[in-house]
């Protein structure tokens, strides 16, 4: 048994293993300070709103690590295990670990930007002094599980003070790579009874998260567009590699 968990274990490229250990340890360390410490690292480590009061230029990186509960980090590490590992065997580890990185920052941007354009469409209807009230006491309202009471208060002070946590945004961007790289690889899909080409596959998942982001549920809490910023950046950089004959 020893000798299988090994075996398996160094079948894992580096990058992924790392990556893996590194989110699982960000989710103990979560936990462990909320309980004894009372701590919220998700206040330092997840991505705010750049007009936040507990926006820092770090969080642009370490957000990526961070995660909101146990199904949450087991979704995203599924999928970095699965798709990732055959894209660090293809491209190499350095190449991966670039990618991984710079899909998840773009990731954060996109869904920053997808804020910032909220944050002017509900502050075009509110008085100046709501928006003066969310960026003075909204944070601190937050922290304590309260809320305005007025929906578009309340909508407007979690997209100002409400911390974005994940991978998913590398995870997409990994996603796509997996079917610009192989796109008629045939996968199969949860309650499909037939095979989908990885090429469709993802076609099909940014159609829905665009859909998804536009229709913007007030209560969902997904980062859609943080998933089609993956996406995206992951298209330019492949692109990009490609236009100067990298073999990708």
């Amino acid at each position: 048994m020893n000798q299988y968990r090994s075996s398996f274990l160094d079948s894992i490229p580096p990058v992924v293993k790392n990556l893996i250990i590194i989110n699982v340890l960000m989710l103990l360390a979560s936990v462990a300070l909320a309980q004894t410490l009372h701590i919220n690292l998700s206040r330092y480590l997840g991505l705010f709103y750049f007009q936040s009061q507990a926006f820092y230029p770090h969080q642009l990186i370490t957000h990526i690590f961070m995660h909101g509960g146990l199904q949450h980090l087991i979704f995203n590490m599924f999928g970095l295990f699965i798709f990732g590992s055959v894209m660090e065997q293809t491209w190499g580890s350095k190449r991966f670990l670039t990618y991984y990185m710079i899909t998840g920052i773009g990731a954060g941007l996109i869904q920053v930007l997808f804020y910032y354009i909220q944050i002017q469409s509900i502050t075009s209807t509110l008085p100046a002094e709501a928006l003066i009230l969310v960026k003075t006491q909204g944070l601190e309202l937050l922290q304590n599980g309260q809320n305005w009471t007025d929906p578009a208060m309340s909508r407007l002070n979690i997209l100002f003070n409400a911390p974005m946590v994940g991978a998913s945004g590398a995870i997409f961007g990994i996603l796509l790579a997996f079917a610009m790289t192989y796109p008629n690889i045939p996968m199969f899909v949860f309650l499909i009874p037939f095979p989908i080409k990885a090429k469709y596959l993802v076609i099909g998942y940014g159609l829905l998260e665009l859909y998804l982001g536009v229709a913007n549920r007030a209560g969902d809490m997904v980062g859609h567009f943080a998933h089609l910023g993956g996406m995206l950046f992951g298209i330019f950089l492949i692109l990009r590699w490609r236009k100067k004959g990298h073999n990708v």
